[in-house]
């Protein structure tokens, strides 16, 4: 009973902070919500035994990709522009896909056999992933992190450009 309590009580912070996530104005506030979205995946994956996934879940998402849009929002400036905040007149567009999304997804659900099995997984999982991940994928994660560095350095050299002495006398 308790299990199933905390699958609602996480679900449905998961559905909540999602909706919010994309609807609210405010980008900040957005990345905060997508913060709490994350986290909550990251609980299903504690409730499904995966303790590994949920380690990383908030380590590489919640810890890593967050705090990269939390930067980069910061550092922009166009962040209390007015022009950004024009009204957005496709909602009845996007009210016609989402019905369309929900009853796609109720039927799926509905017209699915799901199956659930007893057998325990093996002990060893995070073991093997770690030994793949420093043997057979070990060049893609250097590549990955290359590129991860590449594009910080580029945005914090974006962000800290100053302005040249024409850039200043046009704004003056």
């Amino acid at each position: 009973m308790g299990e199933q309590f905390f699958f609602y009580v996480l679900s449905c912070m998961l559905v909540g902070s999602s909706v919010m996530a994309v609807t609210v104005r405010n980008i900040f506030h957005a990345a905060i919500w997508l913060i709490l979205a994350l986290t909550s995946i990251a609980g299903l994956f504690v409730m499904l035994n995966a303790e590994f996934l949920a380690a990383v879940q908030v380590l590489v998402y919640v810890g890593g990709v967050s705090m990269i849009m939390i930067f980069a929002v910061m550092l922009t400036s166009k962040i209390g522009d007015e022009r950004i905040k024009a009204q957005n007149e496709q909602v009845g567009i996007g009210l016609v896909v989402c019905l369309v999304l929900f009853i796609t997804l109720v039927f799926t659900l509905w017209n699915t056999n799901w199956p659930v099995t007893d057998i325990p997984m093996a002990a060893d999982n995070v073991r093997a992933i770690g030994r793949l991940i420093m043997t057979t994928f070990v060049l893609p994660l250097e590549i990955v992190s290359v590129l991860l560095l590449a594009a910080m350095i580029g945005a914090i050299v974006i962000a800290s450009k100053q302005p040249s002495k024409e850039e200043e006398e046009s704004q003056s």
